[in-house]
């Protein structure tokens, strides 16, 4: 069963750099499993006990926080090859710390913790290779958050749009760039209310400093966007 979602793991960060042989004997030696979840199933509950790490096969989860009045909303969107639980597989906790959702029907590869952070039994020669993917993907996620922090700091909503862009166009080199967020994706990194963020950038629109499409921007002022951004 694990062959016809070759292509998905092998997508996955956890596998980058490893060849269908080595995904193959990795899997083998990993010993997961693949769980099925209708819309709306409860893939993992807050408090649960943490035992994998998780990767989407098919369909759509995400990641929710749970309100102090019951309301549960949804902080992080897992789509295919994504991975989840990372965050807790190297530390000290042994439950979840937030629910995760199925928001489509969904197929998901659950890897023990154990067969990730413990020693390999077979001294697979590939294990290393997924451990160095592993504490990867940890510092991408740290710098991530560490760089969220720092929007918190930046007052407006303008100012906070502005410097995401400009970073974009700073890194990328190119009047059209392409967002790897989404609106509600990118609304909550920069912590606003996506109708607020949505207003704000047709604003910048109809001022003639961007244009866009979905996720695709094109810096049409750059200065007047430099101006606004806080760097």
């Amino acid at each position: 069963m694990l062959e016809r979602y070759h292509d998905t793991i092998s997508e996955s960060v956890l596998f980058a750099g490893l060849d269908q042989q080595a995904i193959l004997a990795m899997l083998k030696c990993l010993n997961p499993r693949v769980r099925s979840y209708k819309r709306n199933d409860y893939i993992f509950i807050s408090g649960d006990s943490f035992t994998s790490v998780g990767i989407i096969l098919e369909g759509l989860a995400g990641v929710l926080s749970e309100k102090p009045n019951g309301d549960r909303v949804v902080i992080n969107t897992l789509k295919k090859s994504e991975v989840f639980g990372e965050m807790v597989a190297f530390s000290p906790l042994n439950q979840w710390p937030n629910t995760v959702q199925a928001l489509k029907s969904c197929k998901i590869l659950l890897i023990p913790k154990i067969r990730i952070i413990g020693e390999c039994p077979k001294l697979c020669p590939w294990h290393r290779s997924l451990v160095e993917n592993f504490l990867k993907l940890l510092s991408q996620k740290a710098l991530m958050l560490n760089r969220k922090v720092e929007y918190l700091s930046i007052k407006g909503i303008r100012a906070k749009v502005s410097t995401y862009l400009y970073e974009q166009y700073r890194h990328h080199q190119f009047e059209s760039i392409v967002l790897n967020l989404n609106r509600n994706e990118l609304a909550d990194f920069l912590s606003v209310s996506r109708p607020s963020m949505s207003r704000e950038i047709c604003k910048m629109r109809d001022e003639g400093i961007i244009d866009f499409h979905l996720n695709r921007f094109k810096i049409k002022d750059s200065q007047a966007l430099k101006s606004m951004a806080e760097l």
